[in-house]
């Protein structure tokens, strides 16, 4: 194939050196140059504008421009950063030798899959992608690359993919976020993310699901960006692991799954993001001549822990997938022709299209070759240089075909070629400070919805004395800046703190770690405010924040509640030592634990809310602690202080944060969330997965910042059990103010089951078909031995015979399997002295590991331990069965 200057300039495909065939063959195991070649290190806004590199006065243009260009919020991510990280960590091959200058060196250390698969249609499918053909068939080649990029929009749209009026396509309107409609007026703010994964509840997951659905479509978006199943959670102080369900594959598959079809099925199309290995915010993206961190992952991590929520993502039929912004083994995310036409589109037979992240486009034609089918905000590298790679041989047009013929399928697929389908962006004005027509799109149907999900993603962790429920008492005192909802809610034009979430966060740091990446250096990190001082938070910062519309405050709600009780209040926001009434019958403390996109964590604790509450334990006899916490927080300092009575971790809970809090401090609901991650007793235990990869000592690999994933599948309560780590609060914890009971364990094989080593299916959206025959049944008995109503979260773990519990046909160490893995979960409601009957269907997939060189789910042959309880370190009930 000729290349030309202009094929350069666009990334012309470049001869692939590739690895071992057949996956991933290793932790060093890297991408591909050819998914890389004609690499930008900077973003086109960079190199169009290049005094936005440095210039921070320059901010407000620089948001009208993302504006104009439809790029949103999610645009800012695509900014230039102004710090240069030169750190470099222990990459694939040590750090002997001179700093790596070009890319070519990791050249092959990601197999090459191309051609990129053409969409088949199958399943549900059919009928979309015959109308898909037909009307991309009648498209111009303009036409067709008109709808592979973002557009200029009139619209508060975070994308924009432009009308073709010939072919009555209306166009399509993609915008922020898997937890509610940002940066807009009339909609609600729903629980986050990882407050439904502390729920544990498949239907609550799915009424939310159709909640949002219904306030993206009324306002005209097309393309929900969103669930979250990446990052998965691996780096525990990650910056975005509030927007996920949990850093358990399974736990958030479920969630997810149920996501998905929920928001589907009222007419919008979900982007699960972000695909894949997109862990830690630090270095995610080119800083100067300094690359994206590289995510280096085996094929059998891969599989077990992060493609699986991506899986049944797909099963469930989602028809968008976003690629991320760093780079998966050495290629970018979104020019990753193993993760994107091998894994998604082949292996998990994926019909829809793909979806940079926004800014995430870092070559041409190498991208449209890895499978990604849509960049944004704008045109990128493509437009009129993808045109050029076509006529020039670089990129086929049947390439470009099915790039379109993927977008179209799932506009039909949702029913978004109606009539009854909002036009795109109707109800999302460019600026809201400006007059313009109000579309209300909340819906009083799911203000319940509203109230359960708030309630159920509340996690009571320690409750001594019965100080909880509360009992009309005469006088409570409150103490904490988490109590009280910010100063600010207000639009405010253009950009604001209420833009991005960040009301209660210190704005001025946001922006500087946001958009001028200040937070990627450990000395900077260490500098960064753990918590959201100036009030309470209801989701985290950045693209998957929620727009605050109606919001009720712990201390609104409490006052009101008083009010009704008669009882007296007093209250200090403000003081970190504050005076505390010896009268009080008790005493409450709120802090929170902030996370935002654009920076990691700098700490799992922090010392001013932890010295708050020993104060007001010191002088309170009743000390009950609420945190609202986007993510794990140590509680250690305080937690054993005979004077604190209640420990709550609240999560985010959305707009009725108040409510559902003193529904349960006042025993009208009864605490029914668990944790969906486990807290330790201090940060030492998580090991090197406390904190991102900084690129740790320089040296070969300064340039080229490498992550390698090489604790494999041991993360979270894996790593614990397989250490022997005594956690503070396991994995699965929570209480309730009742006790159950287990009773009655069955556990019997499928009488239809097949038992053979390997899946023997077709691909259908999600994998081979059989993974999904149930081969185990498993029943239980759980009774309500208590005096009051509740919802007990029953959990099943499976041992493989190849983990470290062992087994006859126990494997090598190097194919050993967790002791246990979650492997269901169900949410019955049972009522005081009464009992009910909980049954999970175990499939192939649970009872599978990733075999690396068949490159498929093996079923071993062995003993398989069963457990069932309500944690992952209290399984009362045991059983086993042998395959």
């Amino acid at each position: 194939m000729a290349s030309t200057k202009e094929d350069e300039r666009v990334g012309a495909a470049t001869p692939l050196h590739s690895g071992e065939p057949g996956g991933f063959d290793g932790p060093a195991s890297t991408s591909a140059k050819g998914a890389i070649s004609g690499q930008q290190s900077h973003s086109w806004l960079t190199r169009k504008l290049p005094f936005l590199r440095t210039r921070r006065g320059k901010i407000i243009t620089v948001i009208v421009i993302l504006l104009i260009i439809g790029g949103g919020l999610a645009g800012l991510a695509a900014l230039p950063k102004g710090n240069n990280n030169g750190g470099g960590s222990s990459g694939p091959n040590g750090q002997a030798g001179e700093a790596i200058t070009d890319d070519a060196y990791f050249y092959g250390q990601s197999p090459d899959v191309s051609p990129s698969p053409n969409m088949t249609g199958s399943g549900t499918w059919k009928d979309s992608h015959t109308k898909a053909l037909a009307l991309v068939g009648k498209m111009t080649l303009e036409e067709k690359l008109s709808l592979t990029a973002g557009a200029p929009s009139r619209t508060g749209c975070s994308g924009f993919i432009p009308a073709i009026k010939r072919l009555n396509f209306t166009g399509m309107c993609l915008s922020d976020a898997g937890n509610g409609l940002r940066n807009t007026d009339f909609v609600s703010s729903w629980p986050s993310g990882l407050h439904v994964g502390a729920s544990w509840n498949k239907k609550l997951a799915r009424d939310r699901g159709s909640g949002m659905a219904g306030e993206f479509r009324t306002k005209g978006v097309n393309v929900l960006l969103g669930p979250v199943v990446g990052p998965a959670g691996r780096v525990v102080s990650g910056g975005r692991n509030w927007e996920g369900f949990s850093v358990d594959p399974y736990l958030a598959g479920s969630l997810v799954a149920e996501t998905v079809s929920a928001i589907q099925g009222a007419g919008v199309i979900t982007s699960t993001k972000h695909f894949i290995a997109n862990e830690q915010e630090t270095n995610r993206m080119p800083i100067n001549d300094v690359q994206s961190l590289s995510s280096n992952i085996d094929d059998r991590t891969m599989h077990e822990l992060y493609l699986w929520p991506f899986q049944d993502a797909v099963r469930a039929g989602t028809g968008n997938i976003m690629c991320s912004y760093q780079r998966i083994n050495n290629s970018y995310g979104c020019a990753n022709s193993k993760t994107l036409n091998g894994l998604l589109k082949t292996e998990l037979g994926f019909q829809g299209f793909v979806v940079s992240d926004w800014g995430a486009q870092h070559a041409g034609v190498a991208t449209a070759l890895a499978g990604m089918d849509m960049t944004m905000p704008g045109e990128g590298l493509w437009g009129s240089q993808l045109s050029t790679a076509v006529s020039n041989g670089s990129v086929p047009e049947t390439r470009i075909d099915d790039m379109v013929t993927r977008i179209i399928a799932s506009w039909y697929q949702m029913g978004q070629d109606q009539e009854a389908f909002p036009s795109p962006g109707v109800g999302m004005p460019q600026d809201l400070t400006k007059p313009h027509k109000i579309v209300d799109a909340r819906n009083s149907t799911f203000r319940q919805t509203l109230l359960d999900g708030a309630i159920e993603g509340h996690v009571l962790v320690k409750n001594v004395n019965k100080s909880l429920p509360l009992k009309k008492p005469k006088l409570l005192s409150l103490f904490g800046y988490s109590a009280k909802n910010p100063d600010l809610n207000n639009p405010g034009g253009f950009i604001s703190p209420w833009t991005f979430g960040v009301s209660s966060f210190n704005y001025t740091e946001f922006q500087d770690s946001f958009i001028f990446n200040s937070a990627s250096t450990p000395s900077s990190r260490e500098n960064q405010s753990p918590i959201a001082i100036n009030g309470t938070i209801y989701s985290g910062g950045g693209s998957g924040a929620t727009s605050q519309s109606l919001i009720i405050s712990p201390f609104d709600a409490i006052v009101q509640q008083a009010y009704e009780d008669g009882t007296a209040l007093f209250w200090d926001f403000v003081a970190p030592a504050p005076d505390v009434n010896p009268m009080s019958d008790a005493c409450l403390v709120f802090g929170n634990a902030f996370a935002t996109e654009g920076l990691d964590r700098p700490s799992l604790r922090d010392d001013y809310t932890d010295g708050l509450i020993k104060h007001v334990a010191e002088r309170c006899n009743n000390t009950i602690v609420v945190l609202h916490n986007a993510g794990i927080r140590l509680v250690d300092q305080f937690i054993e202080h005979v004077n604190v009575t209640a420990v709550i971790f609240a999560h985010l809970p959305g707009e009725m944060s108040g409510k559902a809090l003193v529904e349960l401090l006042y025993g009208r609901e009864n605490f029914s969330g668990k944790l969906p991650y486990t807290v330790a007793m201090n940060e030492n235990d998580y090991g090197d997965l406390l904190g991102p990869d900084f690129g740790r000592g320089g040296g070969r690999f300064e340039k080229f910042p490498q992550s390698n994933f090489s604790e494999g599948v041991w993360v979270d309560y894996r790593h614990f059990d397989e250490r022997g780590i005594e956690p503070r609060f396991e994995f699965g914890f929570g209480l309730s103010f009742t006790t159950f009971g287990y009773s009655s364990l069955v556990v019997e094989k499928s009488g239809n089951g097949t038992f053979g080593e390997f899946p023997t299916g077709n691909i259908v959206e999600g994998g081979q078909e059989d993974l999904w025959d149930v081969l185990v049944t498993v029943r239980a008995e759980v009774e309500n031995k208590g005096d009051v109503d509740g919802m007990e979260v029953v959990q099943v773990y499976v041992g493989l015979p190849s983990s470290s519990s062992g087994g006859s046909e126990a494997n090598s160490e190097s194919q050993k399997t967790p002791v246990q893995q979650l492997r269901g979960f169900e949410k019955p409601s049972v009522k005081a002295g009464e009992t009910a009957s909980v049954e999970f269907e175990l499939t192939r997939r649970d009872l599978s590991v990733w075999d690396i060189e068949a490159q498929a789910w093996r079923l071993d042959k062995g003993k398989y331990v069963v457990g069932v309880g309500n944690s992952s370190r209290k399984l009362p009930l045991s059983g086993e069965f042998t395959i």
